[in-house]
């Protein structure tokens, strides 16, 4: 639809050949766009193809750090649920990271990781704030690169675990998770309103 993917305010005016090629990913889709394209440009030409896991892909190299982990926190909540009687320790520190960015709150996620169960997918949320500014993570790791798009990466799986969830909306739920990055690109939350409509 036309407008779908425009003011987002949020993400960088890079093309977006340029934000792939820093994050060391690829698109599946043959793009028409020039490798000068804009990612606005990028996610409507993929939209029109229908290219839906394309279109997550570049979203979660497009939005910032605390926008990324938060766009993948609502996919994490979309899983277990909301209230603190259903997150797990990794969502919670993400989730502080969000709100109070820093080396305290990051640490917090980054040990959320090292005591997570094995079956607990809303680690990717914390591993997409381990990595979120690049590096490794805080102290001495600040020192060690993080893996090309490591965060990107997280926030994309954690996406995809939710999806894996959805069978009985599969392709309205793809893109409802569409809708939130773009809203959330836009400085929105991410979150429906009583409407049913992204907030």
């Amino acid at each position: 639809m036309a407008g779908r993917f425009s003011n987002l305010t949020k993400i960088p005016t890079d093309p977006a050949a340029k934000l792939l090629a820093q994050a060391n990913m690829k698109l599946e889709t043959r793009l028409d766009a020039p490798a000068s394209a804009s990612v606005e440009d990028v996610l409507s030409e993929l939209d029109a193809k229908g290219a839906n896991v394309d279109l997550l892909r570049l979203l979660s190299i497009a939005l910032p750090p605390r926008e990324r982990v938060w766009w993948a926190c609502l996919a994490a909540r979309d899983i277990v649920g909301a209230g603190v009687d259903n997150e797990t320790p990794s969502l919670q520190a993400s989730e502080a990271w969000v709100f109070r960015p820093g080396d305290e709150t990051r640490e917090k996620a980054i040990a959320s990781t090292e005591h997570a169960d094995n079956d607990d997918v809303t680690v990717h949320c914390a591993m997409a704030v381990m990595y979120s500014d690049g590096t490794s993570g805080t102290g001495d790791l600040a020192q060690v690169p993080a893996p090309p798009g490591g965060s990107s990466i997280a926030a994309f799986a954690m996406n995809v675990e939710a999806i894996a969830t959805r069978t009985d909306d599969f392709d309205a739920y793809i893109q409802e998770l569409i809708d939130r990055a773009v809203d959330i690109g836009r400085g929105g939350n991410g979150k429906r309103k009583e409407n049913g409509e992204i907030a």
